[in-house]
């Protein structure tokens, strides 16, 4: 038992003493978001999801309070490109890709994160007697990227540290 201690010692220094720490929760200078589109939109509901109980609609019910920030979600689209065809010119690498564009502002329209488009994009091969598996990888790919996006964007949503 002492010698996997031992062993485990310098793995443990060399992660502290390189600054490494795990990812805290993250602080936002608001207390509550709405997110739109409301429905629909696969980044928007990942990320309404992720903020939980800080999610309020834009229209409040009658006595309800309004959000303090709004964050637009202007654009999702999903791009699918030939990169390359084999000398037969038969399709061997697509290129898939995500662009969303967003911007935060305050329900009275002054903008706390001007308007951004955010790209992520992956390379995947193709194959034609594996048109099932590439499907399914391409799906899983596309659910990779929305979710990279979605982090990107909670990490500029916390960069925000005044609403005035």
């Amino acid at each position: 038992m002492q010698r996997r201690h031992f062993f485990a010692l310098p793995v443990v220094a060399l992660l502290a003493s390189c600054g490494f720490k795990l990812r805290g929760q993250q602080t936002f200078a608001f207390d509550t978001i709405a997110v739109t589109p409301e429905r629909g939109g696969a980044v928007a509901s990942e990320l309404a999801r992720y903020l939980g109980g800080a999610v309020r609609p834009l229209v409040p019910p009658a006595g309800g309070q309004p959000p303090q920030v709004v964050v637009d979600i202007l654009q999702e689209l999903r791009e699918k490109t030939v990169v390359g065809v084999n000398a037969s010119g038969q399709v061997r690498e697509f290129q898939l890709r995500i662009r969303v564009k967003f911007r935060m502002r305050t329900p009275q329209g002054r903008d706390l994160i001007d308007e951004t488009e955010i790209i992520q994009q992956r390379d995947i091969s193709f194959n034609e007697s594996a048109v099932l598996a590439k499907e399914a990888e391409e799906a899983l790919l596309y659910r990779d990227m929305q979710s990279d996006i979605v982090q990107q964007l909670l990490r500029r949503i916390a960069a925000v540290q005044t609403l005035d």
